[in-house]
């Protein structure tokens, strides 16, 4: 079965823009993971920046107390987020790049550049009971850089996938991509998640790609949620990923 993880960081960045700075403000993030595991959800996503622009320190801790299903904590791999996340312990990290001037996450690890120091960190996670994950694009010299790193997880970016969905041509070409990685990825033993950008007009097509095991997706359920619902907006992505077969 197919699982999904929802994100929740723009839950946080609509209560901060008002609340920015108090101890207290709405929506609440945590409330929103619980609705979320009650509609069905299988995970929560949660990123703790450095500039702590949305989710904030106070929301992990409760969100370790609060969430039941899985904890997925994406961080970059810097001093002060690694030493947080040894202490809170998440069921998973998932390394991701980060850049101040971004508003969202906008492309994959550069694994091949950097796999001393996420093997490091890779390995500390793994020997706090932390699984990992790395975000990277579908490219076969970086999913090979993940294997040496040792991580259980990739994260395959969808962010080109989901850009060019509307074309064609251009979508069958990122569509094998991401078959191609996922094949690369799983023949190397590792486990496949995917996300970014990814929303109820362009996951069906996504049911293709071999071998996933969990979508992480954030903006579009939240979007919809103001519309119809937070739960109702699980429920109706999750209807959408029924039939998966890896």
């Amino acid at each position: 079965m197919l699982k999904l993880g929802v994100n929740i960081d723009h839950v946080a960045t609509l209560r901060e823009a008002r609340y920015r700075g108090r101890s207290h403000g709405e929506p609440d993030p945590v409330e929103a993971a619980r609705m979320c595991e009650t509609a069905g959800a299988h995970g929560i996503t949660a990123h703790l920046r450095e500039d702590r622009r949305h989710i904030l320190d106070r929301d992990v801790w409760a969100l370790r107390e609060a969430v039941k299903t899985r904890l997925n904590l994406e961080m970059a791999n810097v001093p002060e987020i690694v030493e947080i996340a040894l202490k809170l312990k998440p069921d998973i990290v998932c390394l991701v790049p980060e850049r101040r001037t971004e508003v969202t996450t906008e492309g994959g690890l550069d694994v091949v550049s950097n796999e001393r120091a996420l093997t490091e960190t890779r390995k500390r996670m793994n020997d706090a009971g932390i699984e990992v994950s790395l975000f990277i694009t579908p490219t076969p010299t970086q999913i090979e850089a993940a294997s040496y790193v040792g991580t259980q997880f990739i994260e395959l970016h969808t962010g080109a996938y989901a850009e060019h969905f509307a074309d064609r041509e251009l979508r069958e070409e990122e569509l094998d991509r991401l078959i191609a990685a996922a094949k690369q990825a799983h023949g190397l033993g590792i486990k496949v998640n995917a996300g970014h950008g990814l929303n109820y007009e362009n996951l069906p097509a996504l049911h293709r790609v071999p071998h996933l095991v969990e979508l992480n997706i954030g903006h579009s359920i939240i979007s919809r949620a103001v519309f119809t619902g937070l739960g109702d907006a699980v429920k109706d992505m999750l209807r959408l990923m029924e039939g998966y077969s890896a």
